[in-house]
């Protein structure tokens, strides 16, 4: 976060500004094999082949861009179909033809740039797949999603500020830690020197694969002398 001048008051534009700029600054440190990975998963994150790919989601999403001065014309042909199963094929092929697909680091960086605020460029369209094809649509007609920071994001912050963040990330049916649910611990290391301890961040999901999960939640934590060459930290 980012606070005013005046000592009060934070952006929640702050963080997702730094990111994108770290991220559009890193591409010329990489060589061409880091480049393509990057793009291999912005692909497999965000614009994922709805024929393929089901040996472990039940759900798919595939995330498309409409710039909000554009949008407005969209919309009205398709609330002039009456039959909701009808209208639903109709937005999935308008949006897919006339939206923007998350599938390279541009349009990533356009997609982490949108924080649900009535100053973003675009809004977030989310095409929901099942295995039997479209389920769902949302158009997002308010505005209000707003880009939730994935591995690559974290990443970037972990380079703009030299060290590295852990996010905490635990499954079960109330997203709780106890003995039985999944806790893992994810490192994200910086692009370079580590010059401060590190960051911890809580993730909570509700059901497998971080399903509900919506933000992450800063973690208290405390050195512990493990040995006299490693430091541990109690969250």
């Amino acid at each position: 976060m980012e606070a005013g001048t005046d000592g009060v008051g934070l952006d929640p534009r702050g963080p997702r500004t730094t990111t994108v700029r770290r991220f559009l600054e890193d591409p010329g440190s990489a060589n061409e094999e880091e480049k393509e990975m990057v793009e291999s998963a912005i692909r497999h994150m965000y614009s994922p082949d709805p024929k393929s790919g089901w040996g472990i989601h039940v759900v798919r999403e595939v995330e498309l861009l409409a710039r909000k001065a554009d949008r407005r014309t969209w919309i009205p042909p398709l609330m002039s179909l009456s039959i909701s199963a009808c209208r639903e094929l109709a937005a999935e092929s308008i949006y897919k033809e006339r939206g923007v697909s998350v599938e390279d680091g541009q349009s990533w960086a356009r997609y982490m740039s949108i924080s649900g605020s009535p100053d973003d460029e675009y809004d977030i369209i989310t095409l929901q797949y099942t295995e039997d094809g479209l389920l769902t649509v949302d158009e997002n007609r308010q505005g209000h999603a707003a880009a939730f920071e994935d591995d690559i994001a974290i990443e970037c912050l972990a380079t703009e500020f030299k060290r590295e963040i852990y996010v905490v990330q635990t499954h079960g049916s109330d997203a709780m830690v106890d003995e039985d649910n999944c806790v893992f611990f994810l490192p994200h290391r910086p692009r370079g020197p580590i010059a401060q301890p590190p960051f911890f961040l809580f993730m909570k999901g509700t059901r497998w694969c971080g399903a509900g999960a919506d933000h992450y939640e800063p973690l208290i934590a405390h050195p512990s002398l493990v040995t006299q060459e490693k430091v541990g930290f109690v969250l």
